[in-house]
C-alpha cells in the first residue's frame, strides 16, 4: 500500500494535503482497495460547510458502499468533477487525478495521522 509523504491521514482511511489554506481530500489507496471497483461517488457541493466527522458524501463500488467523512472543518471550495464522471480515478490514481474534494479551512483539526502513524493503523 502506497501511503504518501506529504500528506496527513484519518483512521477512516482518508488523506489531507495541505496547501495554504486549503485542504485536498481523497482517500487512501488502502481504502480504494478494500473498496473494489468504484462505480460511483457522490461528493457535497462546492459552497457546503462541512464539520470534521460528519458524513459529506458517499463512494460506490462493486462490493460496497463507503461513507465519505470530512476530515476537517471547512467550506468546499472545488469538487472533483472528474471521479463524478469517472469513478475508476478513485482506483488508478487515488493520491493523484482520484481526489475528491477541496476545502478552505481556518485550522487543522488535533488527531490527523503522518504517514508513520497511518501505517501503523494497517497491520
Amino acid at each position: 500500500m502506497t501511503v504518501p509523504a506529504d500528506r496527513q491521514y484519518t483512521t477512516d482511511h482518508e488523506w489531507v494535503l495541505v496547501e495554504g489554506d486549503i485542504a485536498t481530500v481523497g482517500i487512501t489507496d488502502f481504502a480504494q482497495d478494500a473498496l473494489g471497483d468504484v462505480v460511483f461517488v457522490e461528493l457535497p457541493a462546492v459552497g457546503a460547510t462541512l464539520a470534521a466527522g460528519e458524513q459529506v458524501g458517499e463512494v460506490e463500488s462493486t462490493k460496497s458502499v463507503g461513507e465519505l467523512f470530512a476530515p476537517i472543518d471547512g467550506e468546499v471550495v472545488e469538487i472533483n468533477d472528474a471521479v463524478v464522471e469517472q469513478p475508476e480515478l478513485v482506483n488508478s490514481d487515488p493520491y493523484g487525478a482520484g481526489w475528491l474534494v477541496k476545502v478552505r479551512f481556518a485550522a487543522l483539526p488535533e488527531g490527523l495521522l503522518d504517514p508513520a502513524a497511518y501505517e501503523a493503523t494497517l497491520s
